[in-house]
């Protein structure tokens, strides 16, 4: 069986629809507001770039993060009200609804990160960067085989 293909459009509007309604009622934080905006602005630059694998793979990071910034805000930031008005129960509802297609969201983005030619498994490749900026040229290299 073949996975659907997900327009990345389409992900982000859902999420950035679904981030809209879940910051109508000021229960949750401002980090709650920023992380999620952040990594929507994210999102808009993997659509715009199509070709690149960074904006995709910074994206999809960014998704993974804010799950668990998004549990961490519902279990510090939930309030414990008797009985909510029903604009705090929509707006709680669709950060909730953000959240649990967080999950499904990341498996798609990993889909078209891998169409875009990113490998299956990430590597951050931290040495590389290092031994760039020290490469040594051949007088050195000489030096070092004498000893003194």
């Amino acid at each position: 069986m073949e996975i659907p293909a997900i327009n990345l459009k389409a992900i982000v509007l859902v999420h950035w629809l679904l981030t809209i309604w879940g910051c109508m009622m000021t229960s949750l934080p401002s980090s709650y507001i920023w992380g999620n905006f952040s990594i929507l602005a994210v999102g808009v630059w993997a659509v715009a770039q199509r070709d690149s694998i960074d904006a995709v793979l910074m994206f999809l990071m960014g998704m993974t993060i804010t799950i668990l910034t998004d549990i961490i805000h519902f279990g510090i930031f939930y309030p414990l009200v008797d009985r909510p008005h029903d604009a705090f129960r929509f707006s709680m509802g669709m950060a909730i609804l953000s959240l649990l297609l967080k999950p499904v969201s990341c498996f798609f983005v990993y889909q078209m990160y891998r169409e875009r030619g990113g490998d299956y498994n990430v590597n951050f490749d931290l040495e590389t960067s290092v031994d760039s900026r020290c490469t040594t040229d051949s007088s050195d290299s000489t030096l070092l085989g004498r000893r003194y």
